[in-house]
């Protein structure tokens, strides 16, 4: 199976915790341990884990990174992470500490020298987070909405050599309201690199519809409330896209 799930752990205060529409105010503590819930993941058959660091994200540097490396130390599958990285040193200090890709948001969209820098260095470890509200992008975690496209900025990078984008309907996160397909296709489409979904995930149907765009470029979809809630399970989720393949 090439499309692949990933399991959403998102850390706040040490915890793992999701939030309605990136709201901050709307938060529910799911797990203590972040750790604990990325071997859960793990056991349940996950290939990958998707890592948010939701302190970094609104403070602008990482602030949970060492629950983050002890996770990328301790579980046997590869992990992303996002959240609050701006520098070089900080991509640096998570591909050392055994992250596999390190996603990029904000520094993208203001920083651009930046991140053709980090592209330059780091190909295919470095995965561009475009957070996106009414097809613009966000930044700052998600706190400002900026006047430039998702597929604008997409294109831009992809000749800067991004070969990795992370799109995320920040309407939809945390909702369960279903995944926005066609605008996530439509990235894949116009910049011709690989898209994983993510937001509004509820149901096994959704993960379908998604996987039927494989041939667009949609390689994968991280899923965080429909798991946390049990909408369905990691492993029935598995076992119907092997049924699909």
């Amino acid at each position: 199976m090439s499309f692949i799930i990933y399991p959403a752990i998102d850390i706040r205060g040490g915890k793992c915790v999701r939030l309605f529409q990136g709201d901050y105010a709307q938060e529910t503590v799911y797990a203590d341990s972040p750790l604990e819930m990325a071997k859960r993941w793990v056991e349940q058959g996950a290939s990958w884990v998707h890592l948010v660091d939701l302190d970094g994200a609104k403070e602008g540097k990482p602030a949970n990174a060492e629950i983050i490396k002890e996770i990328a130390r301790t579980i046997p599958v590869p992990v992303q992470v996002g959240g609050g990285i701006r520098t070089e040193e900080q991509i640096a200090d998570y591909l050392e500490a055994g992250v596999a890709r390190v996603i990029v948001g904000t520094a993208a969209i203001e920083d651009e020298p930046f991140t053709q820098r980090i592209l330059q260095a780091y190909g295919d470890k470095i995965a561009i987070g475009l957070d996106c509200r009414n097809g613009m992008v966000a930044t700052r975690g998600w706190l400002n909405t900026t006047d430039v496209s998702a597929t604008e900025l997409a294109k831009r990078l992809v000749s800067y050599g991004a070969e990795t984008f992370i799109y995320t309907d920040i309407a939809r996160d945390g909702t369960l309201t279903g995944p926005n397909v066609e605008e996530i296709s439509a990235l894949a489409i116009a910049t011709g690199k690989s898209v994983i979904a993510s937001g509004g995930v509820s149901n096994l149907d959704d993960l379908l519809t998604l996987s039927t765009h494989e041939k667009d470029g949609v390689t994968g979809a991280i899923v965080g409330k429909a798991l946390y809630t049990d909408a369905f399970t990691l492993d029935e989720a598995l076992n119907r896209m092997g049924e699909r393949v």
